[in-house]
């Protein structure tokens, strides 16, 4: 491929954007995939935008999906784990591919301030994220081995612990995919816990029910009870939820993409327990890559207690971070500094 050839954009419908994808070799990540589009429509200040084949004359270089993001006073298009390559993913064609997609979405959509899509390569052109967090490393278990040389592959430490884990009588793993609503609160505050103990922020309950119910059989539910009633001084309520795990699966590949242990799960082996569960069950239903999604980088150091825990699985793989690509400089700008000034006042 000549990198001196303009690129072009061309807009594809669902069939033939998938029909492209197949190209990359790769499963189609469900976030790229036709069955993420009734999840963004279904979160407020969301929307899916279009699906989009990148050319090199008469040659499809790569597809990408986007979706609408309304900021506050702003909007921008995020192609989650987009784009999918089908020619070789060089510096030289990334920069081209972000030079057709600005100036296409300039023209489509002159209001876009940005649009956040994943690359290889570091380059001028791409900025750190304004307010999210992106990470280029993760870990992917390969479910194709027999269950025991997936077992042996975990650290030894994992193994004891699930071990343990599997002697104790009082756990229920269950699959609680199509759960209520108001069966997810019970979820939830499981996650509000999460997030205060670890320190990272969550959104409101309904934009990860909506990601349950809009999914479908796309997005599993697993969840880790305790059948006990504790002690006499310390009664607990037998069936509850103490580990819980909502997982995508698409094209073969499944990603744990949320994820809450209340304090009583941390005093057992609930969340490894409830990890080879779901590795089990996935693999039985013929799942191939099961992605943890996430572990820490220099770009992402916040990650590093997710990152510990997620390595004792399988070793850790690079992937394609996230990065904002100004459509406006000018405002990109703007709102680059508005956001540093707002967190210098917040100190």
């Amino acid at each position: 491929m000549s990198n001196r050839r303009k690129m072009r954009v061309e807009e594809v419908s669902d069939d033939q954007f998938l029909e492209l994808a197949k190209g990359s070799g790769e499963p189609v990540p469900i976030e790229q995939s036709p069955a993420w589009d009734a999840y963004d429509e279904s979160v407020p200040a969301r929307s899916f935008w279009r699906r989009l084949a990148i050319m090199d004359g008469d040659r499809p270089v790569a597809v990408i999906a986007l979706t609408e993001y309304a900021g506050r006073g702003f909007q921008y298009l995020w192609a989650k784990h987009g784009p999918i390559w089908i020619a070789d993913q060089t510096p030289g064609a990334e920069r081209a591919l972000r030079l057709a997609l600005r100036a296409y979405i300039a023209a489509e959509a002159p209001h876009i301030v940005f649009a956040r899509i994943h690359a290889r390569h570091r380059a001028a052109d791409l900025n750190e994220l304004l307010q999210t967090v992106t990470y280029d490393r993760t870990v992917v278990i390969d479910l194709t081995p027999d269950e025991d040389d997936i077992f042996a592959s975990f650290a030894k430490r994992r193994r004891t612990g699930i071990r343990k884990a599997l002697r104790d009588d009082n756990f229920e793993l269950t699959d609680e995919s199509g759960l209520t609503r108001e069966a997810f609160g019970e979820l939830y505050a499981i996650y509000e816990e999460t997030a205060e103990r670890d320190e990272f922020g969550i959104y409101d309950a309904d934009t990860y029910y909506a990601m349950v119910a809009a999914l479908g059989q796309y997005a599993r539910v697993f969840v880790a009870r305790r059948t006990d009633s504790g002690t006499a001084d310390a009664p607990l309520e037998p069936g509850r939820a103490v580990a819980w795990v909502i997982v995508t699966s698409y094209d073969g590949k499944a990603m744990s993409y949320y994820a809450g242990a209340n304090h009583e799960a941390r005093g057992t082996n609930a969340v490894m327990l409830l990890r080879w569960h779901v590795m089990r069950v996935l693999k039985a239903e013929g799942v191939t890559k099961y992605d943890l999604m996430g572990v820490d980088s220099d770009r992402a150091p916040q990650l590093k207690s997710v990152g510990d825990f997620k390595r004792q699985f399988a070793d850790e793989v690079e992937v394609d971070g996230a990065w904002d690509v100004a459509v406006k400089p000018l405002r990109y700008r703007a709102l680059t500094l508005a956001l540093r000034l707002k967190r210098l006042l917040k100190r």
